[in-house]
């Protein structure tokens, strides 16, 4: 089970500019005041938000890409951070456009947004030199965990999920070196996953 007053969490962070208002994927605006029909696994009808769309790309910045050699810096940086403030991280993976995360986190929504409100200023001052002002777009995904299966599927398709391009770390590595091109263990142990969810990690 979690620690008492904590929950795991698969939290979704994206870049700057790479998920807008009006997006084609279908999109979430603050507090639901635009309605689109559809998410990225559902997408909208084409042109739903066409115009929107355009407008948000005419004032947005470019958007933010984290080059191959980035990724491990700035994976490394979200790590010690949620280590040093004592939050359990089972696994992270870093690609072009955003992060995947799986992590032990208070059971308090304001508390879990600060939290990672602080990794991703971490994340961003590790690669300043290279990509400077913040990287990351306001805000985020805080999916909860609700049984040992959710986890285990949480923590898979952040490791092998993510593409050949994406750096991953996970609880198992003996470092933070992490990896490029994680590939799924074959053949897969049904519960590799899933012993510490609702546990403490996957065993």
């Amino acid at each position: 089970m979690p620690a008492p007053g904590k929950k795991w969490r698969h939290v979704i962070v994206n870049t700057h500019s790479s998920w807008l208002h009006g997006d084609p994927r279908g999109f979430r605006s603050r507090r639901h005041r635009i309605p689109s029909s559809g998410d990225y696994k559902h997408p909208p009808p084409k042109r739903e938000h066409e115009g929107l769309y355009r407008y948000q790309l005419g004032k947005s910045r470019p958007e933010i890409h984290l080059h191959l050699d980035l990724r491990p810096t700035v994976g490394r940086a979200l790590l010690q951070q949620l280590r040093a403030c004592g939050h359990e991280v089972l696994a992270i993976a870093v690609t072009k456009v955003h992060a995947h995360l799986l992590i032990e986190l208070p059971d308090n929504i304001v508390k879990v947004k600060a939290i990672v409100g602080d990794a991703k200023r971490c994340a961003s001052r590790s690669v300043k030199a290279q990509l400077p002002g913040a990287i990351w777009a306001r805000g985020g995904t805080f999916k909860r965990i609700n049984s040992p299966d959710h986890q285990r599927c949480a923590y898979e398709y952040i490791l092998y999920d993510q593409g050949p391009e994406a750096w991953t770390w996970s609880f198992r590595d003996t470092s933070t070196e992490g990896q490029f091109g994680r590939t799924r263990p074959s053949p897969r142990r049904p519960h590799a996953a899933a012993q510490r969810s609702e546990g403490r990690s996957p065993e």
